[in-house]
């Protein structure tokens, strides 16, 4: 299996974009899947890597982005170390993260050679907010073929409630605990005020009714962070979405970080198994 750890550049800011690759050499054409994690999330949190791994053997290209304001570093890939950079991240900065490493998969400097990559079936899959992300950037980006989401959020703009936004707008900052690092993250008003000067652009709902490319959404009925009612809604908004809804799983699947085994959940071997099938349609 081969295996890279790629840097992309940004075309709006200096931080950069990290990302790494999986694929098995055939010298046969391969789809990609571009995948991107959520909020307080990184691309090797959990079972990712094993994810990764099981499309590789799947016969895919299966390719991992850190978004450049997730407050992790190249250098320190799965921990929140620069939480300035986690608190001036907002959506605009997510979406142009994500259409540099679309471009780049699609540029000459690609590290794959162009026998083994499938240019017409490159895909987007993301998990919670990642999978907003990439309903958001599908809807923008005719290039992408395929969308998959992993207990996706269906809105980002209305989940702020009046005391909160008050509190932010006086303050300037809000902060989030971290149950897992014990971190207080800030998140900087800018990130409401570029909701706001972008309503249009972020809708999700929006997204979805416009989005062309057929969408498999997964969720779970005790997603405690992200109610399974948002994948219904998705639903009834596309109705042509293939829907997938595990009973009592949670928003992560029943996965953890750390991950200490050395195969999936059961449930994310569903994933692979049913996303692989849907792509090779």
């Amino acid at each position: 299996m081969i295996s890279k750890n790629i840097i992309i550049k940004s075309t709006l800011h200096k931080k950069p974009i990290s990302a790494d690759l999986r694929y098995i050499s055939s010298n046969e054409k391969k789809p990609l899947i571009l995948f991107v994690h959520g909020f307080k999330g990184f691309k090797d949190w959990g079972v990712f890597n094993l994810l990764s791994e099981a499309y590789a053997r799947k016969g895919f290209i299966f390719m991992k982005i850190n978004l450049s304001h997730n407050g992790t570093t190249p250098e320190q890939p799965v921990d929140f170390v620069d939480l300035e950079a986690f608190g001036n991240n907002n959506f605009t900065i997510e979406l142009n993260d994500l259409k540099d490493a679309i471009d780049y998969v699609f540029s000459e400097n690609f590290e794959v050679d162009k026998a083994e990559l499938d240019r017409e079936a490159i895909h987007l899959m993301g998990h919670s907010r990642g999978g907003g992300l990439v309903l958001l950037k599908a809807n923008e980006d005719e290039r992408i073929k395929k969308v998959i989401t992993l207990a996706a959020i269906s809105d980002l703009t209305t989940r702020y409630p009046e005391e909160v936004l008050e509190a932010w707008r006086k303050n300037g900052v809000q902060y989030i605990d971290n149950a897992r690092t014990g971190q207080r993250m800030p998140l900087y008003v800018q990130l409401y005020h570029d909701v706001m000067e972008n309503v249009d652009r972020l809708s999700i709902p929006k997204a979805v009714e416009e989005m062309k490319q057929p969408l498999l959404n997964f969720h779970g009925t005790a997603d405690e962070t992200l109610p399974v009612a948002m994948a219904r809604q998705i639903k009834s908004i596309k109705p042509d979405t293939s829907l997938v809804i595990f009973e009592d799983a949670n928003h992560v699947f029943g996965a953890t970080h750390p991950w200490e085994k050395n195969e999936l959940p059961e449930l994310f071997k569903q994933v692979v198994e049913k996303s692989s099938d849907f792509l090779s349609e």
